[in-house]
C-alpha cells in the first residue's frame, strides 16, 4: 500500500550505505549509521528552501496580524466573506499558508517509511513469520540478501541496529552473531531516547524564546485577543513538553537505527534554525534600514521650507 514511500526510502538509504561502505566496510555498523544520518540530511536539504520560505511567510503574517484580526472582527458573522478577505490579504502579502505545511508534512512519510524499511530487515517472529534462514536470504525492497545479512550482523555496542526495547524475544534469534539481552538494548537505546527528548525540547525552546524576544522588542504583535493568546500558549506547551513526552513514552518501539535518524534530524534542526533566524533578522534589519533611508531622502533639508504645489485657479485681484 505504501510502496511508493518504502522503495524511494530504501533506495536513498542503499545509496548512502554504498558510499560509506568504501571507507568503513559494508558490514560496519558505522557505514549503516552514517547512511541513516545522511538519508536524514538529504531530506532536510531538499526541504531547506521551503522551510526558509515558510519562516519568512510566518514573519510577514506576524506583521499583518492586526489586519487579519480586523477582518475576523468585521466578518465574524460571515465566514465565507471572512475567508475571501483573508485570502485576498494573504495574496497581497505574498503568503501561502498551505506551503508552510510542506516541510513538516514531508518528514512524516519519511519517518514512517524508514521505520518500516529498517524493521523489515528482521521479519522473524512477525506477521510474515520467516525462519531465521529465510529472513537472511530474503531481499528487503532494494536491498539484496547480502545487504540484509550485513545489516543484521551490524551492531552498535553489541546491539543490532534493528533491535528495539519491546522487540519480541523470538526475534532475537535473527541475530546469531550477536550476544545481547533486553537489558543491553535498554542500555543503548535509553541514552539515545533521552538525547532526542532533550534536543526536541531545546529546539522548541529556541523558537519560543525567539517569539517572546520579538514581542518584547515590538517586532511581533502580541495576540489580539485572549482566545488567541490561549491558543498560542497551548501550541507552545505542545512544542515544549507534549512532543518530547511523546518521544519519551514511545521510544520503546523505535529500533536503534531509527533513533539515529531522530538524533540526526534534531541536530540538523538546531543548526538550521539558528542559520535561518539569523538570515531573517538580517533581512528585516536591511528592510528597516531601507525604509529609514527612503524617509530621510524625501524629508526636507534643515532650514528649508517644504515646497507646496502651486494652486490652480485665477490670479489674485
Amino acid at each position: 500500500m505504501l510502496n511508493f514511500i518504502y522503495w524511494p526510502i530504501s533506495a536513498v538509504l542503499w545509496f548512502w550505505h554504498k558510499i560509506f561502505a568504501y571507507p568503513f566496510g559494508a558490514d560496519s555498523a558505522l557505514s549503516w549509521i552514517l547512511a541513516i544520518v545522511f538519508l536524514t540530511f538529504t531530506l532536510r536539504l531538499l526541504l531547506f528552501k521551503p522551510m526558509v520560505n515558510q519562516m519568512r511567510s510566518s514573519v510577514k503574517m506576524q506583521k499583518f496580524a492586526p489586519q487579519m484580526q480586523a477582518i475576523r472582527d468585521k466578518y465574524k458573522n460571515d465566514q465565507q466573506k471572512m475567508m475571501e478577505e483573508t485570502r485576498k490579504l494573504q495574496k497581497e502579502m505574498g503568503v501561502n499558508p498551505l506551503a508552510g505545511c510542506l516541510p513538516v508534512l514531508a518528514q512524516f512519510p519519511v519517518f514512517i517509511g524508514l521505520f518500516h524499511v529498517l524493521r523489515s530487515f528482521n521479519r522473524t517472529g512477525s506477521d510474515v513469520g520467516l525462519t531465521v534462514e529465510q529472513n537472511r536470504m530474503t531481499p528487503n525492497y532494494i536491498f539484496s540478501a547480502d545487504d540484509v545479512q550485513s545489516f543484521l550482523d551490524s551492531n552498535f555496542f553489541g546491539v543490532p541496529l534493528s533491535a528495539y526495547i519491546s522487540m519480541p524475544s523470538e526475534m532475537f534469534a535473527a541475530f546469531p552473531n550477536a550476544d545481547f539481552s533486553r537489558g543491553t538494548i535498554i542500555a543503548v537505546a535509553a541514552p539515545l531516547i533521552l538525547i532526542i527528548v532533550l534536543a526536541t525540547h531545546f529546539n522548541a525552546r529556541l523558537s519560543v524564546d525567539r517569539q517572546e524576544a520579538r514581542r518584547a522588542s515590538g517586532k511581533q504583535q502580541a495576540p489580539a485577543s485572549e482566545q488567541a493568546a490561549m491558543q498560542m500558549n497551548m501550541m507552545n506547551r505542545m512544542m515544549l513538553w507534549f512532543l518530547p513526552a511523546t518521544i519519551l513514552f514511545t521510544g520503546f518501539i523505535w529500533h536503534i537505527g531509527l533513533l539515529f535518524y531522530m538524533v540526526a534530524n534534531n541536530l540538523w534542526t538546531f543548526f538550521q534554525n539558528r542559520y535561518i533566524f539569523a538570515k531573517l533578522d538580517r533581512e528585516e534589519e536591511a528592510e528597516e534600514a531601507a525604509i529609514k533611508e527612503a524617509k530621510r531622502a524625501t524629508a526636507p533639508k534643515p532650514g528649508v521650507k517644504p515646497k507646496n504645489p502651486k494652486k490652480k485657479g485665477g490670479k489674485r485681484g
